[in-house]
């Protein structure tokens, strides 16, 4: 939101001072100095920012309640008194976006030279420069990396945005070239080839409306893709008959007696492991603790027991992905990959653990790659035998509860020292505080949408008074206001549609990316998606431009004629 605000910032600041261009020739020939007039405008700029940001601020107080009702239940609804630094934030981000991107074109005006009273082809606005851009874009991304508080985390979401505004800057120039070339005006429609020529006559601000509504759409369709078809696809990725019930602390003198309890109730199938607890004391016969590592989980992993377990045979659910699994191989232990890319292990290392006082070593033989997703019974460190001679050992079992009235009440009245962890009611939790994460969120990027519906707005209006001139001429030489009209609806709804479908596509491969490499699901996206985003970019699009637009075909010709001739 913040990085689209600063381009709605420079066009409606451009816009401003191309309006007063005449006004500032006629104060210089008034005897007004470049000074008084550069200090004016700066005066005027840093009111207004420090009234606008003062408002940001305000709001911002009254928004964040929202958050709390929509996060009722995670986090407290008791909040301290909120301090002075997301106020001081609120304005040095206002100002910044306000001189850093809106002051550069205003300052223009102090060196209108008094020739353009009678001259208008002179004085003109230039670019902006390249220095003068690169010190405001400086600037504003250290803000944004001081509010995220993680350089890694800051630079991911600037790089993310603004690569996503350049991705979509080079295909939509790619698209208004390719519109110009399609539409062959012998034969299209006379509203097309207009809104044709309307839209490739301006390519920089054709542009800057597709990227900024593109970036607020990508954000709002990959929240909905999130929503259903990932948590969708994430549910069905859990096999049907997947355990739905975890017991631990099963004794040893129970596990028979245990094992047939569930049997007689109709649990054929379940896992069955021994469970053990042991520290990491060593690895090749080098201490290791805390403060061997950098990374906070590995800290977490050495400063903790492990739950370790055996088994003569490899886990039909666990895929050997280095090194060989070898029953009853004494000596030897298998470890989940995930956990020795954490704490730096690899295939031959030698591993030391604490277990009840008992120390025991094992070298690696064997990585392997677990399935999280089968809510099966796993553990990161497995020994490749029957049992571990000298300690002590309680079961874990895993099932699918059976459908039988008080079950899981009767197995502990019979086995009172165990602990029943029922995974259904923790699933359903999980997706419950997914739902209230994800609505707060999009109740946050909806704000990124509104910043780019407003850039939207700001690059219509900023060409308002060129497109009355062209249309005026138009209407004088015969056009009818009804064909006007479906010119502009044409043009308006050519960008939305655009901007929608690729904020769709990107939003999908985004989506397929987080299913593939993050969540690791598969996951197929729907086909309309892009038809849906398209379609919402249109309408999204037309409102802003129709808001822009509205007075436009209003105007008397005359009186827009009469303008461009003073």
């Amino acid at each position: 939101a913040a990085l689209l605000s600063a381009v709605a910032v420079a066009l409606a600041a451009r816009g401003f001072a191309a309006d007063h261009l005449d006004a500032s020739a006629m104060l210089r020939v008034l005897g007004q100095s470049q000074r008084t007039i550069a200090g004016a405008y700066t005066t005027e700029f840093a009111l207004i920012g420090v009234f606008a940001s003062a408002l940001g601020v305000a709001v911002g107080y009254l928004v964040h309640n929202v958050f709390v009702l929509l996060l009722s239940g995670l986090v407290e609804s008791a909040l301290p008194a909120p301090s002075l630094w997301p106020v001081a934030f609120g304005l040095g981000m206002g100002l910044t976006l306000l001189l850093a991107f809106g002051l550069p074109p205003v300052l223009q005006l102090a060196q209108v030279p008094p020739l353009r009273v009678i001259r208008r082809d002179v004085g003109g606005l230039k670019p902006a420069s390249l220095a003068v851009l690169c010190v405001g874009v400086a600037g504003f991304a250290a803000l944004l990396l001081a509010v995220s508080s993680d350089l890694k985390l800051g630079l991911i979401a600037v790089g993310g945005f603004a690569g996503a505004v350049a991705l979509f800057a080079g295909l939509s120039w790619v698209a208004v070239k390719l519109l110009r070339k399609s539409v062959n005006e012998t034969t299209a429609p006379r509203w097309l080839v207009l809104a044709t020529r309307q839209i490739s006559a301006r390519p920089a601000y054709a542009v800057v409306q597709v990227s900024s509504l593109a970036v607020g759409l990508l954000a709002l369709v990959l929240l909905v893709l999130l929503r259903t078809d990932l948590i969708s696809s994430w549910r069905q990725a859990t096999p049907p008959d997947a355990p739905n019930r975890f017991v631990i602390n099963v004794m040893p003198e129970q596990a028979d007696d245990f094992q047939k309890t569930l049997q007689t109730n109709g649990v054929a199938k379940y896992d069955w492991y021994p469970m053990i607890r042991g520290r990491l004391l060593a690895v090749n016969g080098q201490p290791v603790g805390p403060d061997n590592y950098t990374e906070d989980r590995a800290k977490r992993l050495v400063d903790r027991e492990f739950n370790l377990s055996t088994a003569v045979q490899q886990p039909p659910h666990n895929q050997i992905v280095a090194g060989r699994w070898t029953d009853n191989e004494a000596g030897a232990v298998s470890v989940e990959e995930g956990i020795a890319e954490t704490l730096g292990l690899k295939l031959g290392d030698r591993l030391l653990f604490d277990i009840g006082g008992v120390q025991n070593e094992a070298r690696i033989t064997s990585l392997r790659k677990v399935d999280w997703g089968s809510m099966r019974a796993n553990f990161f460190v497995m020994y490749p035998v029957q049992q571990l001679e000298g300690v002590a050992i309680t079961y874990l079992a895993a099932y699918r509860a059976p459908e039988v009235q008080g079950f899981d009440n009767a197995l502990v009245r019979q086995f009172p020292n165990i602990t029943n962890v029922d995974m259904a009611s923790t699933i359903n939790q999980v997706q419950r505080v997914l739902d209230q994460v994800i609505r707060a969120v999009e109740f946050l990027f909806a704000f990124t949408l509104a910043a780019g519906l407003v850039v939207l707005f700001a690059a219509v209006t900023a060409t308002r008074e060129e497109r009355a001139r062209e249309f005026a001429i138009m209407r004088a030489v015969g056009a009818r206001a009804s064909l006007l009209r479906q010119v502009q609806r044409a043009e308006l709804m050519g960008v939305g549609l655009l901007a929608g479908f690729l904020a769709s596509a990107v939003a999908v491969a985004v989506g397929w990316a987080l299913a593939r490499y993050v969540f690791d699901f598969a996951w197929t996206a729907s086909l309309w998606v892009p038809l849906a985003g398209a379609l919402a970019g249109a309408v999204l699009a037309l409102l802003a431009g129709w808001w822009g637009l509205r007075e436009v075909l209003r105007r008397p010709v005359v009186e827009t004629l009469r303008r461009a001739a003073e």
